[in-house]
């Protein structure tokens, strides 16, 4: 079970997604169920990638959605970390001047799953530092987003959060490694509220690195990106400030594969090991949300649940079949997907839903969710 000092058990009590299905967290619970893919036909005049089609956030324009302070250089990732976050703390009211959610303060911390920052931001920064007049001869304040922990930084500032400040990455795991670390903080009392959550953009930078790295696949996935957080907090403190605990996070188990085989027996035990420790069996299952990865990793998970849950079969939530692969925002998509089904109660107070992740450099994971 995961505990937090004093008995103050740690519940999600707000969330939001900044997704292919539009702005607000809104957009995303009314979309989710319609069987909509958000893939879009890519002009090749503005994209110069590999792929045709790509699930984009629409009408997602940084200085028209946040100004043009502070803006200038701001990135993709960073900008839709920072849309996210404001849209959490205002409780995704329209307006700017929205005040924010009460008992979330400076102190609260942040922990931020991403790949590597922007890849985009990365490769434009090294190729003018080739192609300048000089090798020296670049933007001096464009190199910070090309540092891993850019987003998360950079959010922190514009919101305010004094708090403990971490970036995780760990592929399509990142969502509950993320979601593991803000635990971790608030179990040994260095913050009561985390925002958690996790961010992946689209770019011909991503596009091409995935297109590499599945040469040897043959998969159709669609690249998506947005970010998903949530705000993770004790119950008496949600309590306290007039908020319902939407989900208790009853448990996480994580290992490690060196391929796609050892990863179903992987992941099957882990999902094993969850289930016995949290007192839950297969068949009190409400909900399995798993990530839907692409090519090997993806067949490896579905026979790793199967293993795992024998007969169950609970209904399956799949964020990735309708806002594209997100990579390192999967995971957080895929908690954001429960708990937007519960607060349609398509999944019940009471009930349990399961949520699973494998990349393919080896990290395979599983989280347990009680909707309150």
């Amino acid at each position: 079970m995961v505990n937090a000092p004093g008995g103050a058990a740690p519940v999600i009590s707000a969330w939001t997604a900044v997704s292919p299905l539009g702005l607000r967290g809104a957009d995303f619970t009314a979309a989710l169920r319609s069987g909509r893919a958000a893939g879009r036909p890519l002009d090749p005049e503005e994209w110069s990638v590999p792929f045709r089609e790509a699930s984009l956030v629409p009408d997602f324009h940084i200085r028209q959605i946040l100004g043009r302070k502070g803006t200038r250089s701001m990135d993709r990732a960073t900008g839709l970390a920072v849309t996210a976050i404001r849209h959490l703390l205002t409780g995704e009211r329209e307006h700017d001047e929205a005040e924010r959610l009460p008992g979330v303060g400076e102190e609260t911390g942040l922990a931020l799953g991403t790949s590597t920052g922007s890849a985009q931001s990365i490769m434009d920064f090294t190729r003018d530092s080739l192609v300048g007049k000089k090798p020296f001869y670049v933007d001096p304040a464009r190199f910070p987003n090309t540092v891993m922990n850019c987003a998360a930084g950079q959010s922190a500032i514009w919101h305010g959060l004094r708090g403990p400040n971490t970036t995780i990455a760990g592929g399509r795991a990142t969502g509950l490694l993320a979601l593991r670390y803000a635990l971790r903080l608030q179990r040994a009392g260095r913050a009561q509220a985390v925002l958690c959550g996790a961010v992946e953009e689209f770019s011909s930078a991503r596009a091409w690195l995935e297109w590499h790295a599945r040469a040897d696949e043959d998969s159709a996935a669609v690249l998506g990106e947005g970010a998903a957080v949530w705000l993770l907090e004790p119950d008496a403190s949600a309590r306290e400030h007039g908020r319902k605990g939407l989900a208790e996070v009853l448990g996480l188990e994580f290992g490690c594969a060196v391929d796609a085989t050892q990863a179903r027996t992987v992941l099957a035990e882990a999902i094993g090991r969850l289930l016995d420790r949290t007192g839950v069996t297969p068949g009190e299952l409400s909900a399995v949300a798993d990530s839907g990865a692409p090519g090997a990793e993806g067949e490896a998970e579905r026979a790793a649940l199967a293993d795992a849950l024998g007969g169950a079969e609970p209904p399956r939530i799949t964020a990735a079949d309708t806002v594209g692969d997100t990579c390192a925002a999967a995971a957080a998509f895929q908690i954001a997907a429960v708990l937007a089904l519960a607060e349609r109660e398509e999944i019940a107070s009471g009930d349990t839903a399961l949520v699973t992740t494998v990349d393919r450099d080896g990290v395979v994971g599983a989280a347990l969710l009680r909707i309150r």
